[in-house]
């Protein structure tokens, strides 16, 4: 039975039009059938909304009443009879949205910031329209200054003049040890990006970036981690490509390991990328340089197989999408992290220092300089800006190491 005959004869659908969402409920179908929803996504959003309907019944409160307060209180009334469903609150979050597309309730009302917030708003404008950073940087800023807001504290824009030498100190020797070394020194580069920030704007009289302690961090102490060939090669083997899932979960893994792509760079592969007479496509790489690559012929046939026969009908133009409706592109590099962590949980390999997409990049390289590559040739396929990133390879290089190391003193010859 598909959707469209599940609906025509569906008596919890017939019930729904006899409340009070009787006027939105063919554009809620329509939208499910739209996004290619399963039946059973379907009953459980329907049955919901039935709920809600009886809900608003029982309160005298109509259509043009919904809003997201009102489906909070709601799911409030339902927690405290039964655990809620899996998608009850998207199957909501859905109806508001619906409502507000076709104008049925108007939009949200701004929301009125607090002075701290007004503050960070500014300083993630001046991030994405002075320093060029994205959107998705510009957070990661504003998130490490947040709380260094709220320990000063800053309540209002003018409270920014008082801070002093040993207030920045303070906080940094405070909260250095929150986290890893590498934390500290991302918290330390911000803090200073922000104060900057508000030295410019003339927020402050004195530029006090010289007064964010630097934190000391040896680098490269430690030894890359990678897969050998065979435990790559269990690794693609753990792919079900029988199925939609496992044919696009083996190309994602290949262009990881065979290419040395970042997950954020699979993820915002789009089809308009590809071109498939050069056999190459374009990726967005680090810090939004572009990068053409090859399409190697094992890749190639591994992507055409999910392109053909696993990637769901959609709108999107992002190669790799959501196996569960509704079917979009991955909106972060999270999804591909997720698809490489599973691999490797499924093959259970243990002693890895990053059991994510990251391992693979690793694993191609380490290979690489085995089969004679240079550091400058595996830097070139990495797209390493910087030659002391490439170098931590050396290390696993054993035997180019055993040649440069005299001998033990009195050890047998």
């Amino acid at each position: 039975m598909t959707l469209g005959q599940y609906f025509s004869s569906s008596r919890l659908l017939r019930r729904i039009k006899a409340g009070p969402l009787k006027d939105c409920i063919d554009l809620y179908t329509d939208r499910l059938r739209q996004d290619r929803y399963h039946k059973a996504h379907a009953l459980n959003a329907l049955s919901i909304l039935r709920h809600f309907g009886l809900w608003l019944t029982d309160r005298h409160r109509g259509l043009g009443d919904i809003d997201e307060q009102l489906v909070g209180r709601f799911l409030k009334f339902r927690a405290r009879r039964r655990p809620l469903a899996n998608g009850d609150r998207s199957a909501l979050t859905r109806l508001v949205t619906i409502l507000r597309e076709a104008q049925i309730i108007d939009l949200p009302l701004p929301l009125t910031l607090e002075p701290a917030d007004q503050i960070l708003e500014g300083f993630r404008g001046y991030l994405v329209r002075r320093r060029g950073l994205s959107p998705t940087s510009a957070e990661a800023y504003v998130t490490f200054v947040r709380p260094f807001l709220r320990d000063i504290p800053i309540m209002q824009a003018d409270d920014l003049a008082r801070i002093s030498p040993g207030d920045v100190i303070g906080y940094v020797e405070s909260h250095a040890n929150d986290g890893s070394p590498t934390t500290a020194r991302i918290m330390c580069t911000r803090l200073r990006s922000f104060l900057r920030y508000v030295h410019v704007e003339g927020l402050i009289a004195h530029d006090l970036t010289a007064c964010v302690p630097s934190i000391k961090r040896w680098s490269q102490t430690g030894l890359p981690t990678y897969l050998s060939a065979q435990q790559l090669e269990r690794v693609f083997q753990s792919c079900d490509r029988s199925t939609a899932v496992g044919r696009r979960d083996y190309a994602v893994l290949m262009m990881l390991a065979r290419l040395g792509l970042r997950a954020n760079e699979v993820a915002t592969l789009t089809l308009d990328d590809i071109d498939w007479r050069a056999g190459q496509f374009r990726i967005r790489g680090k810090g939004r340089k572009a990068a053409t690559m090859p399409l190697t012929a094992d890749v190639g046939t591994a992507l055409a197989a999910y392109l053909r026969d696993g990637r769901p009908v959609s709108d999107s133009r992002q190669v790799f999408l959501r196996a569960i409706a509704p079917h979009t592109g991955f909106p972060s590099a999270c999804g591909i992290i997720g698809i490489a962590r599973r691999a490797l949980k499924r093959i259970d390999i243990n002693g890895l220092a990053h059991h994510g997409a990251h391992v693979l990049r690793h694993s191609l390289a380490t290979e690489l300089l085995r089969s004679g590559a240079t550091l400058t040739e595996i830097g070139q396929v990495l797209r390493h800006e910087d030659h002391d990133t490439t170098r931590i390879y050396a290390k696993v290089d054993l035997e180019s190491l055993r040649r440069l190391s005299p001998p033990w003193p009195g050890a047998r010859s």
